[in-house]
């Protein structure tokens, strides 16, 4: 078995030191302002045991890897309900595409794109105020990590409302078929403040534990979802959590995992660790560049890919 102790330090040594980084999600002012010489991993492994090396202890915006925390919610509320609003199949395509949406007559793909996620945000304002949606997926991260000082950062929040055009088409358009039950702009607050929550690698690693762990939070024993529904939302990760190259990540990393344009993701090695990496450089899909070829090289030295049979 290699030294993973040895391994994550020598991938942050390699990476911070790499000159092709990607570009920062300039889109979003907020976000463009972040240097892309960042670099951050955290491994988490079953027995508890925690290696951290680069940038981990920095927070950053987690942006679209608060989906998976906004499914688990909203399937708590509403438990296959969700599935009535939403797909489970890869998009194909960008992560704020219109065209499938209307050709798909309003319902989104997967909770993992933007249509699909303002979706399930929906879900989880349904009945509340926006305040308290959000509240209550900070609740679940605070819990998962056992951090209460986990929260959102504002300026990002309002850098991406005064932004999100193209979000606000998806979520109108998705209205007119109903696919949104409530308020537009309020469903709009929950989800732009939901992506601008700020996490290290380290908690973001130690909030994925559950889905590690075969439903259950390693340090409080309780259940978080079911056994059945962990492997569904590790399967989700898997096939649709990296956009349009779902598959590509699936065939060169082979782990579930759940990208955002802060440039963190969120990966899960089955019963081995719970993974969180982050450099603010995105591919051409959105997707960290740097933080893809951390995974990559960590998933082939340590046989985490869930396709060897060793983790099976």
């Amino acid at each position: 078995m290699a030294d993973l102790a040895g391994l994550v330090s020598d991938i942050a040594s390699r990476l911070q030191a790499a000159t092709d980084r990607g570009r920062v999600a300039d889109y979003i002012p907020e976000l463009a302002k972040v240097s892309p010489r960042h670099f951050g991993i955290a491994v988490i492994t079953a027995d508890g045991t925690e290696h951290v090396a680069g940038d981990a202890g920095e927070a950053f915006s987690i942006q679209s890897v608060s989906k998976v925390f906004a499914l688990v919610e909203a399937l708590s509320r509403h438990g296959n309900r969700v599935w009535d609003r939403v797909g489970k199949e890869p998009s194909g395509s960008a992560f704020n595409s219109i065209i499938q949406l209307e050709l798909e007559q309003g319902r989104p793909r997967n909770p993992f794109i933007n249509a699909g996620a303002i979706a399930v945000t929906d879900l989880i304002a349904e009945g509340r105020s926006p305040g308290e949606g959000l509240q209550s997926i900070l609740a679940l991260i605070r819990r998962l990590s056992g951090d209460e000082t986990i929260d959102l950062d504002a300026a990002v929040a309002w850098s991406e409302a005064a932004t999100g055009y193209r979000n606000a088409a998806l979520a109108n358009y998705m209205r007119a078929f109903g696919t949104i039950a409530g308020p537009v702009d309020a469903t709009l607050s929950v989800y732009f403040q939901q992506c601008a929550i700020a996490m290290s690698c380290r908690q973001l690693a130690r909030a994925g534990r559950f889905l590690m762990a075969g439903g259950v939070c390693p340090v409080s024993g309780e259940a978080i979802v079911s056994p059945e529904r962990a492997r569904r939302i590790n399967a989700l990760m898997l096939t649709c959590g990296h956009y349009d190259a779902s598959g590509e990540f699936a065939f060169q990393v082979g782990l579930p995992a759940k990208s955002g344009v802060g440039g963190g993701i969120l990966a899960i090695a089955p019963g081995r660790a719970s993974i969180a990496v982050w450099s603010p450089g995105l591919s051409p899909q959105g997707n960290s560049l740097l933080g893809t070829r951390a995974l990559e090289q960590l998933a082939h030295t340590m046989r985490w890919s869930v396709f060897n049979p060793d983790i099976l």
